[in-house]
């Protein structure tokens, strides 16, 4: 066998069923072994690094597996960074493949050669290069438990194209299940007195891993003592948003009335999250480094416990585990009133709000939810846009939002493909504003050319949204850098033979929706956006005011 082909066998054996990358020189023996096992580990061509790497990104939080991308070296191991520094943030398992100079050449600058271990060391769990043939079974297993062990994470491969073409033994591999960190019976038993003792308990749950069935039992474990959940930053997901026990996201935009009991309760019970800047807000809702409510901290990686806060008890375990342990465990006590007044609270703050212009962005996002069913899949790339999303749609399934932790704009398009092509059952709508679309608007060409049925929402107010907005509390009336000269979104998006309409007013809406979900295919709809309309709670005139 050739290094590649052992490469390829190796990744089908540990369970790898779909690939994401633009094809390169250095490693064309990667493309030709894929070619013989394409009907169980398809390669999806795109046409650009990034967003390569965000679909394997996207795919790797969604499933659970590694997402795997596969690049260049140099200018492509570079444009696919960005994909690295969002799997790093948000704990997704992921795995990227570098084509690399021969051996030979390697420490001489040759043509587009970079040192990845040095290049990657700060965006990846580990990097590594793989030096003979003879070992890459044992280097792909050493990335694979990487990625998925402990707080998951990316892991980078570079491969000497030398290496990939060499001639070399049958190599064993085996799947892999995840390690991780199962919690302790006398920490679960500790954790459950404390809420007994609680007053005004508060769950906060994000990171991972999870599972469906983990999830469940925390929201049902939280529904039964009438227990408040609130989610991190982009985690809203991990439970349903109809439940009696959701209490809102703690993330950027978060509902004032929930901070006000975060910083009430007397105990905060933190199972996933790493407490990291937009779930805190700049560190600030939590004092530091010991708040003053009783904190008790899960994460999956020990080295995140004691990081930034001091808890009372810090539990290395994952979340999930965790959180199926402490369901089936017994609390008493009464929080109906406290756990009532947070989800009212909640609904109250989700109920649409008016904006300037003809588009209602709140009413926009319930009739979205109305269409769709409650295992549609929704992403999102960064933006003034997506706070509008966040407030106001309704998350009911499990992982049906897929958006960066990392702020990463361009994420929204490139995700919601890899969901359609993960998940061809699901709904899928990627919500992206016209800055944010741009920076990936070319992928509509990966979607058409799969034909992934997503639908892609371009709310286009004709500026960076979010920089406009600091722009105009920091400097105002003084406009630099934020204004954008955009193209015919509708047009742009039939040239690449997709169905496509544009929205003017709400009205409008709901029959383009329908008429995109209809469609088998991809399909696109801008929305125009007035550019007062810069968040739920503020017009762009009246930020300098």
């Amino acid at each position: 066998m050739t290094g590649a082909g052992v490469l390829v066998e190796s990744l089908v054996q540990a369970g790898a069923r779909m690939a994401f990358g633009v094809p390169g020189e250095s490693y064309l023996a990667v493309l030709d072994a894929l070619h013989d096992v394409r009907d169980r580990l398809p390669f999806i061509t795109c046409r650009h690094e990034a967003s390569a790497a965000n679909m394997a990104e996207a795919y790797g939080k969604l499933t659970g597996d590694p997402g795997l991308a596969l690049v260049t070296r140099g200018p492509g191991a570079t444009h696919a960074s960005i994909g690295l520094h969002t799997a790093f943030q948000d704990s997704t398992p992921m795995l990227l493949f570098i084509g690399q100079v021969a051996r030979s050449m390697i420490d001489r600058e040759a043509f587009q050669e970079i040192d990845y271990r040095k290049f990657l060391s700060e965006l990846t769990k580990w990097t590594g290069e793989v030096g003979t043939p003879d070992r890459i079974a044992e280097y792909l297993g050493h990335a694979w438990s990487t990625a998925t062990a402990g707080r998951q994470g990316p892991v980078a491969l570079a491969l000497p194209e030398d290496v990939l073409s060499a001639s070399t033994g049958r190599q064993r591999s085996r799947a892999h299940k995840p390690v991780q960190a199962h919690p302790a019976k006398e920490d679960v038993v500790a954790v459950a007195k404390a809420i007994s003792a609680a007053k005004q308990p508060l769950l906060l749950i994000g990171g991972g891993p999870w599972s469906a069935d983990q999830s469940k039992a925390l929201q049902a474990f939280a529904e039964r003592h009438h227990l408040p959940v609130a989610t991190s930053f982009r985690c809203q997901s991990l439970i349903d948003n109809r439940s009696p026990a959701y209490a809102g996201h703690m993330g950027i935009g978060a509902n004032p009335a929930l901070v006000n009991r975060m910083k009430a309760a007397d105990l905060l019970l933190v199972i996933g999250p790493r407490l990291g800047e937009m779930t805190t807000h700049g560190y600030h809702r939590l004092d530091v480094p010991v708040p003053h409510q009783r904190l008790v901290h899960v994460h999956a990686g020990a080295e995140e416990l004691g990081r930034v806060y001091q808890a009372d008890h810090a539990i290395n375990a994952a979340p999930g585990l965790f959180a199926k342990a402490l369901s089936e465990e017994g609390v008493s006590g009464d929080w109906a009133d406290w756990c009532g007044g947070a989800a009212s609270e909640e609904s109250g703050w989700r109920s649409p709000v008016a904006n300037p212009g003809a588009v209602q962005l709140g009413a926009l996002y319930h009739s979205l939810r109305a269409a769709l069913p409650d295992e549609a899949i929704v992403t999102n790339g960064a933006g003034n846009y997506a706070a509008f999303l966040h407030r106001f749609f309704e998350y009911r399934g499990f992982k049906t939002q897929l958006a960066p932790t990392s702020g990463a704009m361009g994420y929204g398009v490139p995700a919601g493909i890899a969901a359609s092509l993960a998940a061809p059952d699901r709904p899928v709508a990627a919500v992206a504003g016209d800055g944010c679309f741009l920076m990936s608007g070319n992928e509509l060409a990966t979607a058409v050319r799969y034909n992934a049925k997503t639908v892609f929402l371009v709310l286009n107010n004709g500026m960076y949204g979010t920089i406009r907005m600091h722009q105009e509390r920091s400097y105002p009336q003084r406009v630099s850098g934020t204004d954008l000269t955009n193209p015919d979104f509708v047009a742009y998006a039939k040239a690449f033979g997709m169905e496509a309409w544009r929205v003017d007013s709400s009205d409008q809406f709901e029959p383009a929706l329908g008429r995109a979900l209809a469609t088998d295919g991809p399909a696109l709809i801008e929305i125009i956006v007035d550019r007062e309309a810069i968040s739920p709670t503020a017009t762009l005139s009246g930020l300098g005011a």
